[in-house]
């Protein structure tokens, strides 16, 4: 079981907590704000009101045993900044940072995060992406330039195998998983044979994903 320390509980750190703990991950979540605290501590493993700004306390309660930490602190750069550079000096193995804006995400990067997000922006791209295509049902971007989209099986894919389509080396995409009605089959053969209402998981690159949507 993997586990999570979340920092700072604000709309982002806390829905973050609650859906770490669904899939099944031990979450501890903190926030220096006791009515916060209380909020979520009947959705986590643990809650408690702490610091993250203070070392001390993120010794304390064990921070460098957790795999992966997460700064929600919001637009206090001081303050993230203080939390990262007490978790980098507790091993922390992975922090993620929230960020505030591009300039935050550079300073955030700088000080060691492994990975820093712009909530507003992530969701905002990925409702640009579905808004913008009739036939994207949903995208998730892994960096700048790559992504998975789910999508659903093109007219050209019915009834052709997934030998046949060669999608990898014809478009630069790999299929990781086909949805077909109520079961997903994860990591296809290819044998496969794409079948009417078929929901398509692919992963690619952005470029080569628009192509896919287009088809």
């Amino acid at each position: 079981m993997k586990t999570y320390l979340v920092i700072g509980l604000g709309l982002f750190g806390s829905e973050v907590a609650r859906q770490l703990c669904v899939q099944g991950c031990e979450v501890l979540a903190m926030d220096i704000r006791t009515d916060l605290v209380q909020q979520v501590a009947e959705d986590v493993t643990h809650a408690v009101v702490g610091d993250g700004q203070d070392k001390d306390v993120l010794k304390a309660l064990g921070a460098g045993n957790f795999d992966c930490a997460i700064i929600a602190i919001g637009d206090d750069l001081a303050a993230s900044v203080l939390t990262i550079m007490n978790l980098k000096e507790l091993n922390v193995p992975y922090i993620v940072c929230k960020a505030h804006d591009e300039t935050h995400r550079r300073v955030l990067e700088k000080l060691g995060a492994d990975r820093v997000v712009i909530p507003e922006c992530e969701f905002a791209g990925r409702l640009a992406r579905s808004l913008s295509s009739h036939n994207v049902l949903d995208y998730i971007e892994l960096s700048p330039d790559y992504g998975i989209l789910e999508v659903p099986a093109p007219k050209s894919w019915i009834g052709k195998s997934l030998k046949d389509l060669n999608v990898r080396a014809k478009l630069g995409v790999n299929i990781i998983a086909v949805e077909s009605g109520e079961e997903t089959n994860v990591s296809p053969s290819a044998d496969y044979v794409v079948k009417s209402g078929d929901i398509m998981v692919v992963l690619g690159e952005n470029k080569a994903l628009e192509a896919v949507q287009k088809l």
